[in-house]
């Protein structure tokens, strides 16, 4: 443990000393505010040892983090049949293009794309009201977070719906389609919440454990998911969890990971760890930059990359 503690706290002194930081959001209002010199990182392993170092216990907007774990909740209130609604492919476009819908009537290429995770937040509003849906999503995330006090940054939610008019686009046009059952401003609302959830490096490293241990927390002995719904929400994470920046990230990083806008990467080594790590400034992609050289050091030096040493 003295070992991983020791290298994260090395990788905060390399981040910290960057000046290539990328460019902080500037889309969402809020998120142009935050300190574009932050940076948090934690490191939880099997047995439950956290390595942490920066501003690892500071909260922050998760955005688009929030969608793996709303994936997790609608895959285990319809199954399999949540994949007639959204596919499984990387989409190779930016993560608000509208372009792909056209393409393939308004079918959303994978979860984690917006106008997927608008198809995902649909399912859970299905049977709800928009204020229940938004319960259950951040119950799950405390829970999972083992931290009650996890919250939604309300100023983020409300920057997010006076600018989200991308998102209303492309809820729209899925509409067109039939492809939300509910009315569209009740999944919106509930969308533009759940991204503005706001959680802490270690709480969001907590929060991922059980996809790092085949669905179950090892240190609660609580099952989740099954193993192989674990194994496929990995596998989309690898493939679709940073966008049109996906392959690059499985390249240099070779971790499933999911950004967030926010600065924020969760990232899974299988049988090992979760890891959080969070620096606001973006790369052209949308994607944490200090964020995935962070994890491109920590996986280089502990071996940790699913393809090996």
């Amino acid at each position: 443990m003295s070992d991983l503690q020791e290298i994260v706290s090395e990788i905060v002194d390399a981040m910290r000393a960057r000046e290539d930081r990328g460019e902080v959001a500037t889309y969402i209002p809020e998120l142009a505010r935050v300190d574009p010199g932050a940076f948090g990182i934690a490191v939880i392993d099997r047995e439950g040892n956290v390595a942490v170092g920066g501003d690892a216990d500071t909260p922050f907007s998760i955005q688009s983090i929030s969608k793996v774990f709303t994936l997790t909740l609608a895959l285990g209130k319809v199954g399999d049949r949540l994949w007639s609604r959204v596919g499984r492919e990387p989409s190779g476009s930016p993560f608000n293009s509208i372009v792909q819908l056209e393409r393939e009537q308004g079918l959303p290429r994978n979860p984690f794309i917006n106008a997927g995770a608008l198809a995902v937040t649909d399912v859970i509003v299905s049977g709800h009201q928009p204020r229940e849906a938004l319960g259950e999503i951040l119950r799950f995330m405390q829970f999972l977070g083992q931290d009650g006090a996890i919250a939604i940054d309300q100023a983020v939610a409300a920057s997010e719906q006076r600018t989200g008019f991308r998102n209303r686009a492309l809820a729209n046009y899925m509409k067109s389609f039939d492809r939300l059952d509910n009315a569209v401003d009740f999944v919106l609302g509930v969308y533009f919440h759940h991204c503005a959830i706001a959680m802490s490096c270690r709480q969001l490293a907590t929060a991922g454990r059980f996809l790092a241990h085949l669905g179950r927390n090892p240190e609660t002995g609580l099952s989740v998911v099954q193993p192989d719904r674990a194994r496929r929400i990995n596998a989309l994470m690898l493939t679709c969890g940073h966008y049109d920046g996906s392959g690059e990230f499985a390249f240099r990083v070779g971790l499933p990971g999911k950004s967030g806008v926010g600065g924020g990467i969760l990232a899974i080594a299988p049988g090992k760890a979760s890891i959080a790590v969070w620096s606001p400034g973006l790369d052209p992609s949308g994607n944490s930059h200090l964020g995935r050289i962070a994890l491109e050091e920590l996986t280089r030096r502990l071996g940790w990359s699913i393809f090996g040493m």
